[in-house]
């Protein structure tokens, strides 16, 4: 036999005999095969147990909110609202008037020259005006505030009424049938209780033509103002309020077809949370579980940080792979992947303790008046939450981009030499657009990773449960906003198990959760087909 005949037959047969190992039935090689080639089916597993939780946690919301919503309209509170939206609609064009005379002190402070004690004694007639306009609602203040008060002794009626069926369920299962007898439950008659709000009605219309008639008046003999841009603005006023009456009829056409037995259906109760723009726990009056203001507020600090991110994150991984020297690659990359180390609750402490303030004194600056929504005072608020997002979401993309760019064959960049291109004609015009689809599966991963931030927002979003004030313009980035991670965070060590609320804030981690998948799903697909384009 040759020496290198020899020398490779204990090799082979070593092989041949490692592979007659088995464990369980299986070969060495069959096993480590299923050990490294389990990532998938473990993924399903634990995908699928996830889902599964969430579902069964957040399963019975949607029956219960039904239930919420039904006894909100038998137990007249419904029925209150309409008089409490038109009540309230009056609050706010009292602010219209409220803004429009500190425009008007401040005109005469800056521009006149006067002091303030000169600016209100000029406006004495503009104060009777608005004095007027503001105490023609009092009437119906007073009886909002009367039929609240019974609305609300109704609702509490039919919860202790609840809660004792509950307890007599409890005292039957556990065998105590005598104590469950002495349990007394009364029913609930809602048609009986809700006759001394519906006999507030013919009052309500008396009132009603009173004020309608009172703010036409007023609507129609608007005071004078000495600057013609505020002028416009009171003239504004005036459409406002006479578009305010006109609601009347229809506010009063609800009030006499309401029915407090008219069913609510499976589907309200899905579109009150899905659509719903309210998030309102542990009121007096009634909760409200609706997503969109927290959807929104995850939204648009995610788009803040990666507005900041992109640029950054995809800048650095082109400079770094095309132009950089061995040295700078040596000192940048190291540096950036480090931030990835960095504990969220500390870049939160940051974000509290200097960012928010940082920024905040910025905006004071006269050379930054130009700039939407300068000079703020909100410390916390979508803009500081998205800076240090966007800190958090560089590492993801730039790490991601910059193996985009290296999966580019070579030859691209070989060719675009051989035709007489630059170094940045080739990294612009041959480099980046061939490796768009991976730049772009790593912005949507930044995304994905920003989107399910939790102390960051918690700490730094401001935590204020609405949606933005978007008429505003750009203004709207230095706003406070809460997150649906962070109302997870905040509310679910303080609700009871089981209870509305609990169930609220699982189906708001499984729209997180699906929203999350939804984005890692489309940058997977962009990635694979960006492998595939590239082979």
């Amino acid at each position: 036999m040759p020496p290198a005949e020899s020398a490779a037959a204990p090799a082979v047969e070593f092989a041949i005999q490692k592979r007659r190992v088995r464990f369980l039935g299986l070969t060495l090689d069959e096993c480590i095969k299923l050990f490294f080639g389990g990532n998938a089916v473990v993924s399903i597993v634990v995908l699928t147990l996830i889902t599964y939780f969430l579902f069964r946690e957040g399963a019975g919301f949607f029956g219960q909110n039904r239930v919420n919503l039904q006894v909100y309209r038998q137990a007249g509170l419904e029925y209150v609202d309409y008089l409490r939206r038109q009540a309230d609609d009056h609050t706010a064009l009292t602010r219209y008037l409220a803004d429009v005379r500190l425009r008007t002190v401040q005109h005469h402070t800056r521009t006149s020259g006067k002091s303030l004690e000169e600016a209100n004694a000029a406006l004495t007639e503009f104060d009777v005006y608005v004095e007027r306009y503001s105490a023609a609602i009092d009437p119906l203040r007073t009886m909002v505030g009367e039929l609240s008060e019974v609305a609300s002794a109704i609702k509490t009626k039919f919860i202790v009424n609840e809660d004792k069926k509950e307890e007599r369920r409890q005292l039957l299962a556990e065998g105590k049938m005598a104590e469950a007898a002495r349990v007394a439950i009364d029913r609930v008659d809602f048609e009986a209780e809700l006759r001394p709000i519906r006999a507030g009605f013919p009052a309500y219309r008396t009132l009603n033509r009173e004020l309608s008639s009172t703010l036409t008046q007023l609507a129609g003999n608007i005071p004078a103002l000495p600057v013609p841009e505020l002028q416009q603005r009171m003239e504004r006023f005036a459409v406002l309020s006479r578009e305010y009456v006109g609601t009347f009829p229809e506010i009063e056409r609800s009030l006499e077809s309401w029915d407090h037995n008219a069913p609510i259906s499976a589907s309200q109760a899905f579109s009150s949370f899905l659509f719903g723009r309210q998030w309102l726990t542990a009121s007096f009056w009634q909760d409200w579980y609706g997503i969109i203001p927290l959807l929104i507020g995850s939204l648009l600090v995610s788009l803040v940080a990666l507005a900041l991110a992109v640029p950054l994150g995809v800048g650095a991984a082109i400079y770094v792979n095309q132009i950089a020297t061995p040295l700078e690659q040596k000192l940048i990359k190291p540096c950036i992947e480090f931030i990835s180390a960095i504990p969220s609750v500390v870049l939160g402490f940051f974000g509290i303790a200097v960012l928010g303030q940082l920024l905040r004194n910025l905006s004071q600056s006269p050379a930054l008046a130009w700039v939407p929504g300068f000079p703020y005072s909100e410390r916390l608020n979508i803009l500081t939450a998205g800076c240090l997002l966007a800190l958090i979401a560089v590492p993801t993309i730039f790490t991601l981009a910059e193996d985009a760019l290296n999966n580019v064959p070579r030859a691209f960049k070989e060719a675009s030499f051989a035709l007489g291109a630059s170094r940045l004609q080739t990294t612009m015009r041959i480099i980046v657009p061939a490796s768009l689809s991976g730049i772009i599966s790593a912005v949507l991963l930044g995304l994905g990773r920003v989107i399910g931030e939790t102390m960051v927002v918690l700490l730094c979003a401001g935590n204020r449960i609405a949606i933005p004030d978007f008429t505003q313009g750009f203004a709207f980035i230095v706003e406070p906003v809460h997150t649906m991670t962070g109302i997870i965070a905040q509310e679910m060590g303080e609700v009871v198990r089981g209870s509305i609320h609990y169930r609220a804030l699982f189906v708001v981690g499984l729209v997180l959760f699906l929203l999350s998948l939804l984005i890692n799903f489309g940058a997977q697909k962009i990635v694979r087909r960006y492998r595939i384009s590239v082979g």
